[in-house]
């Protein structure tokens, strides 16, 4: 059971970061004017997501509730889930995180981008009370979910940015290509700092430290894997920003470094998703 709640956990959050991703930055870098051979594989590739991210939101709340109820058949009856829904704080958030989900997969059917990015962001920003961020409550908890939301944006902002950058590589030829990896590390700036910010607020929040410890164990340990990924991602930016110029002699290594450094950051949500399910082991200072 728990195996399967962190495989959820993971699929799910994956889904809705690359979704709010996606939605943000094609305007980003190229502007609202309609890019058909960029639009038409990113419109089936969101769908997709949403659809999944639909399903795999109906799954971690039969998963909860078959952890609250002791059994998986018990989990699955309409009582059981409903009581999860209505007197549990997890399912009072979860009933808007899917009500919007279900609202998103009918809005990516239609051209209203402005309704699609809304949803999409409160899609993930319904991500954030139903992990660690819960554990404080008040106005520090508040602040904790806040500074969650914060993080989850940019961490999706990268991600889905990635794969639109991605994309954009695929058909190097349309497009002015020094110039958009000039702006993307631009807006990159901006969200590593947010992430790496938000992230040391939530390290010193749940922890009560700088640093967990002991280092190599729990929740430290997979912490300190998610920090390895996240500045394995930060050096391949890094690298991709020092050649951008003449990048278009270089498509072949740089497809495989904005490749590499998407799948870093999927594996660092791999890692996001089993921490959810780890204590944060708070100092006793």
């Amino acid at each position: 059971m728990a195996t399967l709640l962190v495989l959820c956990r993971f699929l799910h959050f994956t889904v809705v970061l690359l979704i709010f991703g996606v939605c943000v930055f094609r305007p980003w870098l190229l502007g609202k004017s309609p890019q058909p051979a960029l639009d038409r594989p990113l419109a089936r590739i969101t769908r997709l997501l949403a659809w999944l991210a639909l399903i795999s939101g109906i799954a971690w709340l039969l998963l909860i509730s078959a952890s609250m109820a002791g059994t998986e058949l018990a989990g699955l009856e309409p009582a059981t889930v409903q009581q999860v829904l209505s007197k549990t704080f997890f399912g009072q958030v979860w009933s808007l995180h899917l009500a919007l989900s279900i609202l998103l997969v009918l809005a990516l059917f239609t051209s209203w981008t402005t309704a699609r990015l809304l949803l999409s962001t409160a899609l993930l920003a319904t991500l954030a009370p139903v992990g660690h961020g819960a554990m404080l409550n008040g106005i520090n908890g508040q602040l904790l979910i806040l500074n969650q939301v914060v993080h989850l944006l940019c961490v999706g902002a990268w991600l889905g940015g990635l794969l639109v950058l991605g994309l954009i590589l695929r058909q190097a030829a349309r497009y002015p290509l020094e110039a958009l990896l000039r702006h993307f590390s631009g807006i990159g700036y901006v969200l590593v700092a947010g992430l790496l910010g938000t992230g040391l607020i939530n390290i010193r929040v749940l922890t009560g430290q700088f640093w967990p410890t002991p280092l190599f164990s729990g929740f430290a340990l997979i912490l300190l894997i998610k920090v390895l990924l996240v500045a394995g991602m930060l050096g391949l930016a890094l690298l991709n920003r020092l050649q951008s110029r003449n990048c278009q002699q270089r498509l072949g290594p740089l497809q495989v470094s904005v490749t590499l450094e998407w799948l870093l950051g999927v594996s660092a949500v791999a890692a996001v998703s089993l921490l959810g399910t780890l204590p944060p082991m708070l100092s006793a200072a």
